[in-house]
């Protein structure tokens, strides 16, 4: 593939990824996609959702099709030493000053989004219909999707008949990966606080210590994928964060633990969620804890299901960009995504791809799919203060599968 992406979009590209912003804080991306979409010709809408965009581009009688691109970054540092990595600081939910960065690439979406849409308005000849561009907020946090949809998202705009999109990831860049059924996780987080009772460090046996309570409940819950579900189901029980006390003299009077839950199933959804909540109770009642700990779930989402026949319409699209042979199905994907509550809301289909961002290099002389996978978990992964994907062929590749999927669906 010798072409690539006009300059144009390279320097927004690298504007956008050194000027992230937190989940429902994307004040001035919002502004730098409204004017982008306002020069298009689209129809123009801001703060849906707060502060989420949704552009309307009509083109005669037809049916509505949507295009989704997530906007918010990550409260973390970025490492890459690229030029133009983010130096960006923002204020979390608790007040914190924390660094900014575009570990997850959603800059990427938005300017592959932008750049579809610059040659469906160019080329008008080549479809017809309308499409409904929603860039969305707050997809870290898992509420992004949501909000817009409770601000009316589907009574202010056209209902599409299907919702298209792609997340970037570390596949060789020049490759698709696209999933039918169940493709990427549900999403849980967890947020559980064991009260026990302070004191002083040489004084235990005046205390119920909730720092040991915390660390017994972390390995008990281990055994929650382990012991519980089954071998031919899935499910992830990560304890992303363990916070108590400050001083190493000091029994703290509570510990917190930040847990992250993946899914596919409902049922195993709720089976381990379940389980988080059983466990964290008998630990606290175990060590004699004065009072039962506090249990809450700030956000979760389901798992996004691709539907079938939508995968197998969209499909040849996706290969006439980049050749059959670079397109594959990547598996279950644990990460998760809240796209596919906007396709249930819609009561559409959802269609929604990997996009590959690393350096194809790093992948010469794969000889099969087995091997390519495996190479990828050799990559910086999203997430990662390491991670950016490679911005050619990355950017050429993510606007073309964007073009020809709504092309696809949007017939001439």
């Amino acid at each position: 593939m010798t072409e690539k992406a006009p300059q144009a979009l390279v320097d927004l590209y690298r504007d956008l990824h050194t000027h992230p912003e937190l989940s429902f804080a994307e004040t001035r991306t919002a502004a730098v996609v409204a004017a982008r979409l306002r020069a298009l010709g689209a129809e123009v809408s801001e703060g849906v959702g707060r502060t989420g965009v949704v552009g309307v581009l009509r083109n005669g009688d037809g049916p509505t099709a949507l295009l989704r691109a997530d906007m918010d970054g990550l409260p973390m540092l970025e490492a890459t030493g690229l030029p133009y990595a983010s130096t960006a600081r923002g204020t979390d939910p608790d007040g914190n000053d924390v660094p900014v960065a575009h570990s997850c690439g959603h800059d990427m979406h938005v300017t592959c989004l932008l750049g579809a849409l610059q040659e469906l308005a160019t080329d008008r000849a080549a479809w017809r219909g309308t499409v409904l561009a929603v860039f969305q907020p707050a997809e870290e946090i898992g509420q992004g999707a949501q909000a817009m949809i409770d601000d009316g998202l589907f009574d202010r705009f056209p209902v599409p008949v299907v919702v298209l999109g792609q997340h970037v990831a570390p596949l060789p860049a020049g490759c698709l990966a696209i999933r039918s059924g169940p493709a990427f996780a549900a999403a849980d987080a967890v947020r559980v606080v064991l009260h026990g009772r302070g004191g002083h460090g040489s004084r235990p046996e005046t205390t119920v210590d909730p720092v040991v309570m915390a660390a017994a409940t972390v390995m008990r819950l281990q055994t929650i994928t382990s012991r519980e579900i089954s071998g031919t189901d899935t499910a992830i029980v990560t304890v992303g964060a363990l916070r108590a006390g400050t001083k190493e003299n000091i029994i703290p009077d509570d510990a917190e633990l930040l847990i992250s839950v993946r899914s596919f199933e409902p049922e195993v959804r709720r089976r381990t969620l379940d389980a988080i909540t059983r466990i964290a109770n008998a630990e606290a009642a175990a060590s004699g804890a004065p009072q039962p700990p506090d249990i809450t779930t700030p956000y979760g989402f389901p798992a996004v299901v691709n539907e079938p026949s939508a995968v197998e319409r969209t499909r040849p699209a996706l290969e006439a960009v980049v050749g059959a042979a670079r397109v594959f199905d990547p598996g279950l994907v644990t990460g998760s995504e809240d796209v596919g509550m906007l396709a249930t809301a819609a009561g559409a289909p959802c269609v929604y791809w990997l996009l590959g961002g690393a350096d194809p290099a790093a992948f010469a002389g794969a000889g099969s799919q087995a091997e390519l996978i495996a190479r990828v978990a050799q990559q910086p992964s999203n997430h990662s203060p390491l991670y950016a994907p490679v911005i050619e062929p990355t950017l050429t590749v993510g606007v073309r599968a964007l073009v020809a999927a709504t092309q696809e669906w949007l017939p001439a």
